[in-house]
């Protein structure tokens, strides 16, 4: 177990590089079944999702396009519970096949403000992909249609999270810990 401190606080290590890579391979491997012959369009919510959208796009074999869109609801290890827009959609939606990227699904109501919002473009359908879900938090209906990891409410950072904007570089994933 690796332990890390960023600022006030302790981490230590839940899943390896190693783990994430051959999941995010096996996600990769799902989505180019289900999308084959449709060019989606991968949204990647930043800034969280960037390491993971990357990563995904290189295991991707079926053509497809990426674009980004940057919401804000955290501030330090919680959620504000608000969600705020900071970058747009500036693509043309109409029948495309858009698959959200996110780094985690809390409490969900990230990924519906952003369905809600995609639902006036004339979608040819609208899919979420995640690194993480939280199942025992979300508290929005929602269909998630690719997860990597399934994980308790704990607070992680790594591999694109971070806490208070540090520790996105790191290639790994840590959790909070108190020890």
């Amino acid at each position: 177990m690796s332990i890390v401190k960023i600022k006030d606080k302790t981490f230590k290590t839940s899943y390896t590089e190693a783990q994430i890579k051959e999941r995010i391979k096996e996600m990769a491997q799902r989505i180019n079944h289900d999308m084959e012959g449709k060019n989606p369009l991968l949204l990647s919510v930043l800034n969280g999702a960037f390491m993971f959208t990357a990563d995904l796009m290189r295991e991707l074999t079926i053509p497809c396009e990426v674009s980004f869109v940057k919401l804000a609801s955290y501030q330090g290890v919680t959620s504000t519970g608000k969600v705020k827009e900071i970058l747009g959609i500036n693509e043309d939606l109409t029948d495309r096949h858009v698959i959200i990227v996110e780094d985690i699904v809390d409490t969900g109501r990230t990924m519906k403000q952003m369905i809600e919002s995609l639902g006036t473009r004339r979608l040819a359908s609208v899919h979420i992909c995640t690194l993480f879900l939280k199942p025992d938090n979300v508290q929005e209906d929602l269909d998630v249609d690719y997860v990597c990891f399934t994980i308790p409410n704990d607070f992680i950072v790594g591999y694109g999270l971070d806490y208070d904007q540090q520790g996105r570089n790191l290639p790994e994933i840590y959790t909070l810990y108190e020890g």
